[in-house]
């Protein structure tokens, strides 16, 4: 016998199937801590809620102030999405290649930031630039601005991560990640990969050399430049001196991960990071985010359960948002 509901149940239902589901707890997440110190920081019995998933790779997470909003870039579906109101949806398609002939890889935005006037600049990995969004954050059409595309001649390879310092001045990563064929792809034009300051004349200054540079954060101060390096055969992160804008010096090991790359429950390499006002430095590697001091010391990581590739704070830093492999996390701090 067919059961035939009340009309007001049947309205409730309705309702209910039509709103955005909440924020639900990540169960295999949990968080361990080495130092008392972060306490002021980090709850350990915090879980992380996953806010946006059934995605292929999310980056680049970046907080929007103004209109409270979560971007991101999903990058082989060469787009950008956000986190608005509770609700995940397309931001900007596509995001890193604009070209006319169909390519595989990682194609899409990576890294994404505001430049010191607000506007939305990213890095294209299928372009393989870095590029500005000329159209309002309210209103993301895909017309680009070149700021950078090539070095002495030469077409960079995939820009990764950047971060701008206090005085406007770019700096950027370029690992080979957004080549079809990565460091085999015979489009490759640069025989390294470089760290760079775009100045903000224009002139474009070659930093250093990794072999697989990635993401990077200046100290609370700017007085270092930390720079991740996501090889499995050399995962690490380094930190230099910054004497002038685009003048690096000492460069030096801040910490070394390699031994944990292949371990069960440790996922991921050295990938993106941010630093917190206070002095701690979030940085997505091996199993999770890792929380250092400014004296590389480890004080807690956030093990996700996945490959973990970046992480962001709200404005007032009281969320700590991550991409993890498909999904976006967010977590409470204090």
């Amino acid at each position: 016998m067919q059961r035939i509901l009340p009309y007001f149940l049947v309205l409730t239902l309705f309702y209910q199937a039509c709103q955005p589901a909440g924020p639900q707890i990540k169960q295999d997440a949990h968080i361990e801590m080495f130092d008392d110190k972060v306490l002021s920081l980090i709850d350990p019995d915090t879980k992380p809620e996953i806010i946006s998933s059934g995605h292929e790779w999310t980056e680049g997470p970046l907080w929007l102030e103004e209109s409270n909003t979560l971007l991101f870039a999903d990058i082989p579906n060469n787009a950008i999405y956000q986190v608005r109101d509770g609700v995940s949806s397309l931001y900007l398609k596509p995001s890193g290649y604009t070209g006319k002939t169909p390519r595989g890889g990682e194609v899409g935005a990576n890294g994404l930031l505001l430049d010191p006037e607000g506007r939305l600049v990213m890095c294209q990995h299928g372009d393989r630039r870095m590029a500005r969004m000329e159209s309002a954050l309210d209103d993301p059409q895909a017309e680009f601005t070149t700021l950078v595309d090539s070095y002495q001649g030469k077409r960079l390879n995939s820009p990764n991560d950047a971060v701008y310092d206090k005085a406007g001045n770019l700096y950027f990563t370029d690992p080979p990640y957004g080549l079809e064929l990565n460091m085999n792809d015979p489009a490759k034009e640069l025989d390294f990969q470089g760290i760079y300051c775009l100045k903000t004349d224009g002139e474009l200054l070659f930093l250093d050399t990794m072999s697989r540079p990635n993401g990077i954060a200046f100290s609370p101060d700017q007085s270092s430049l930390l720079v991740a390096n996501s090889d499995p055969k050399a995962a690490l992160w380094y930190r230099y001196d910054v004497l002038a804008p685009g003048v690096l010096d000492n460069r030096t090991l801040f910490y070394d991960a390699t031994s944990f790359v292949g371990k069960a429950g440790y996922a991921g390499l050295p990938d993106g990071m941010k630093v917190h006002s206070a002095g701690f430095l979030f940085a997505t590697g091996p199993g999770g985010v890792w929380v250092f001091d400014m004296n590389a010391k480890p004080v807690a990581r956030i093990a996700t359960g996945e490959a973990t590739s970046n992480c962001a704070f709200s404005a007032d830093e009281k969320w700590l948002f991550i991409t993890a492999d498909s999904e976006v996390l967010r977590m409470r701090l204090k």
